[in-house]
């Protein structure tokens, strides 16, 4: 049986933004550490690692193919992910919960999709799930921050996709 919500669709969005954040990262680190690629390369790398550490690989054949290439190459770049993206550990873990309990909704199991990002030190295993609202919040902020999104991009705190304001 599979859920249905508007807030679903709105809640993997938000986790794009933050995978998106994540790509850009790695991409511009990956470009320094392998010179002699060109920027193909480099954007085909960034992805596959974000795309591994969220458990969301591209089945397209050209990225199914660069993966079974270049598999030694995005796990040391998976390992090498946390003090890379130290700055982004809560958007990250958040991202991660958030995108897990939309998978959990669907009847989709994800759970070793958390906890790989826990043994790779990315997932902060104390930091409390958010609330939806509080999670858009935290991405229109890091969107808007990464020249992502525009400040109105994303539904304001209190538009119904996300739920009513609290008025306490």
């Amino acid at each position: 049986m599979k859920f249905e919500s508007k807030l679903v669709p709105v809640l993997r969005e938000a986790v794009g933004i933050v995978k998106a954040v994540a790509f850009k990262r790695l991409r511009a680190g990956l470009s320094g550490k392998y010179p002699e690629q060109d920027s193909v390369y480099h954007n085909r790398l960034a992805g596959a690692v974000v795309n591994e550490l969220f458990g969301t690989p591209n089945s397209e054949a050209v990225f199914v193919d660069f993966n079974a290439n270049n598999c030694d190459r995005i796990q040391a770049e998976l390992n090498a992910a946390a003090p890379a993206l130290n700055d982004l550990r809560i958007p990250l873990t958040d991202a991660l919960r958030v995108q897990f309990l939309c998978d959990t909704l669907e009847g989709i199991d994800t759970g070793r999709t958390l906890e790989r990002a826990k043994d790779l030190g990315i997932l902060m295993v104390n930091r409390e799930v958010p609330l939806p609202r509080t999670f858009m919040n935290l991405v229109r902020r890091l969107g808007v921050a990464h020249n992502l999104l525009q400040p109105s991009a994303l539904p304001e705190e209190n538009d119904e996709a996300v739920g009513p304001a609290n008025p306490n």
